[in-house]
C-alpha cells in the first residue's frame, strides 16, 4: 500500500485539510503536491521551512510522493541551528516562501501550480528514507534522525490499529509541523488513513474548542491549558479520543480532562528515533501516570546498567530499550547514513521505565535527568513531581538530582506556585511518599525552561 494511501484514493473530499486561512479538498492538495514533486524530483535531499500551515503540509506531501527525502526546519530556529540542519544534512534546496529562511537554493512554495492526475509519480521504494527530523540537541549539536517510509507507514498502521482510526474522523491539533507528533501522525496520518485534518496552526484552548473533531492532538502544556479553561473543555466532549504525547501528562491534569470533558486522555510514549511505540487504546483502560502497552508488532524490554534484566513487576526501574519496525535507519553522517548501534536489534532510548505484569509501561524519564540515586535507591523524578502537583498552591513542578556530600544524589524541586514555603512543600511531599523521596530542597521559580514541545529542560535547572 502507498506510504500516502488515503491522499491517491479517487474519491474527493472538500474540506480534507483545513487552515484558519484556506480549506482544500483532497484532489487539490495533490495536485499541488504534485506539481511540486515535479520540480524536487531527482534530488537527493530537500528542507521545508516548516511553517505552520498549508504550505508545509503541501511541501512535506511532495517530497513524499516524488522520494525525496525532506528535512523539516523549525520556523523559529536561530540562525545557527538553521545554518547546521541545511548544512549537516546537504539539503539542495530549501523550499520557503520567507526571505529570511534562506542558506540553500529557496523554491517558493506559492509559485508552485497544480499537477494533472496523471503527474503523480510511481510509489517510492518503501525502504527508502522518507523523513530526516533533527533532535533537540540537548546533548551537542541536533542529529539528523533518518526514518523510512516503512517505518512511517508501519508506525502509523499500529496507530489505527491502537486508536480505531479511520476515514470518518476528523483530527484537530496545533502542533508544530516538524517533530513527529505534529508532522508524522497529525499531517501524515490523515494522509495515510483517510482522516480529515484540522490544522488550527497554534494550539489554544480557543481554536480546539472552535473546531469541531473527533480526535484531538496536544502536548501537557496544551492539555494543562484546556483543563484550565472549563468552557474550552467542555466543547471537545463530543470527541471520542484525547491523545497526549511528547511529554509526561501530570496525573492533576489528566483528572481535569476526564472531569471536564466526560472521557480520560490517552496517553503514548515514543521518540524520534522509534516513532510512537507505546500507547493506551481506544477501547481500553486509561490510567494516569501510564502509556499503555507496546502498539502491534513493538517490543520492549528493561535492562540495568550493564544489560541483565529488569523484572516488570510495576515497581523495578530499568534502562527501556525497544525492537520492532519502526526504528530509525540511522543518523546522517558525512553524507551518508550511520546505522544506529543497536544492543542485539534493541534500541535503547535513554529512558527508564516500569512494566506492569499486565504490560502498562509508566515511563520514569530520561536515565539522564529523571532517575535519581539518593542513599542507595533509585528514585523517579516523575512520582514527586505528581505528589508535588497535588498541592493546592503548585501549579508545576521539575524534579532533578543534585550532588550531595553524603547521599551522592539529593532530590531537588523546582516549582511554580502561590505563595507557600519551600518547607510545607517538603512535609506535604513526606506525608505521601516514602521519606527518602522527599525534595532536601525547593526552589520556588518564576517559570520552568521548556522547549516548542512543552518539555521541560531539566539539564538547564541543574546547571543553574
Amino acid at each position: 500500500m502507498p506510504l500516502l494511501a488515503a491522499l491517491l484514493q479517487n474519491a474527493d473530499v472538500a474540506d480534507f485539510v483545513v487552515t484558519p486561512d484556506r480549506q482544500v479538498t483532497r484532489h487539490e492538495l495533490l495536485g499541488w503536491a504534485a506539481g511540486l514533486a515535479a520540480e524536487i524530483a531527482g534530488r537527493r535531499i530537500v528542507a521545508v521551512h516548516a511553517a505552520p500551515g498549508l504550505p508545509t503540509i503541501v511541501a512535506v506531501t511532495a517530497a513524499l510522493l516524488a522520494g525525496v527525502p525532506i528535512v523539516p526546519i523549525p520556523p523559529d530556529a536561530g540562525e545557527l541551528e538553521r545554518a547546521h540542519i541545511l548544512r549537516d544534512s546537504g539539503a539542495e534546496l530549501i523550499l520557503s516562501d520567507d526571505p529570511a529562511a534562506g542558506g540553500a537554493t529557496a523554491v517558493p512554495l506559492k509559485k508552485i501550480s497544480g499537477g494533472k492526475a496523471g503527474s503523480v509519480p510511481p510509489e517510492p521504494d518503501p525502504s527508502g528514507p522518507g523523513l530526516v527530523l533533527y533532535t533537540s540537541g540537548t546533548t551537542g549539536a541536533p542529529k539528523g534522525v533518518v526514518l523510512s517510509r516503512a517505518a512511517i507507514a508501519a508506525d502509523l498502521d499500529a496507530l489505527a490499529s491502537a486508536w480505531l482510526w479511520t476515514p470518518d474522523d476528523t483530527l484537530v491539533h496545533g502542533l508544530p509541523l516538524y517533530h513527529v507528533h505534529g508532522l508524522v501522525l497529525g499531517v501524515l496520518g490523515p494522509l495515510r488513513l483517510g482522516s480529515r485534518i484540522r490544522h488550527t496552526t497554534k494550539p489554544t484552548p480557543e481554536a480546539y474548542a472552535a473546531n469541531p473533531g473527533s480526535m484531538y492532538f496536544g502536548v501537557p502544556t496544551v492539555w494543562s491549558r484546556i483543563a484550565a479553561a472549563p468552557a474550552a473543555a467542555a466543547a471537545l466532549k463530543p470527541a471520542r479520543l484525547l491523545v497526549s504525547g511528547s511529554a509526561p501528562l501530570p496525573v492533576p491534569v489528566f483528572d481535569a480532562i476526564e472531569r471536564l470533558t466526560g472521557q480520560a486522555p490517552v496517553e503514548r510514549y515514543g521518540m524520534t528515533e522509534t516513532l510512537i511505540t507505546v500507547s493506551a487504546r481506544a477501547d481500553g483502560e486509561r490510567r494516569a501516570g501510564h502509556v499503555g502497552r507496546p502498539l502491534d508488532n513493538i517490543h520492549t524490554r528493561l535492562v540495568d546498567e550493564i544489560g541483565n534484566p529488569v523484572p516488570d513487576d510495576g515497581v523495578s526501574i530499568g534502562n527501556l530499550q525497544v525492537c520492532g519496525p519502526t526504528l530509525l535507519d540511522g543518523y546522517l553522517r558525512d553524507g551518508g547514513v550511520r546505522p544506529a548501534e543497536l544492543i542485539h536489534g534493541w534500541y535503547p532510548t535513554g529512558d527508564v521505565a516500569t512494566i506492569g505484569p499486565d504490560g502498562w509501561h509508566r515511563i520514569v524519564g530520561r536515565a539522564s535527568t529523571d532517575l535519581i540515586k539518593s542513599g542507595g535507591y533509585r528514585i523517579g523524578a516523575g512520582e514527586v513531581e505528581d505528589a508535588l502537583l497535588l498541592h493546592p498552591a503548585v501549579r508545576e513542578a521539575a524534579v532533578v538530582g543534585t550532588p550531595h556530600m553524603d547521599l551522592g544524589e539529593q532530590v531537588t524541586a523546582f516549582v511554580v506556585a502561590d505563595p507557600v514555603t519551600p518547607e510545607e512543600l517538603i512535609a506535604f511531599v513526606a506525608e505521601r511518599l516514602a521519606a527518602h523521596k522527599r525534595p532536601r530542597t525547593v526552589h520556588l521559580v518564576a517559570s520552568l525552561p521548556r522547549n516548542a514541545m512543552g518539555k521541560v529542560q531539566k539539564k538547564q535547572l541543574m546547571s543553574d
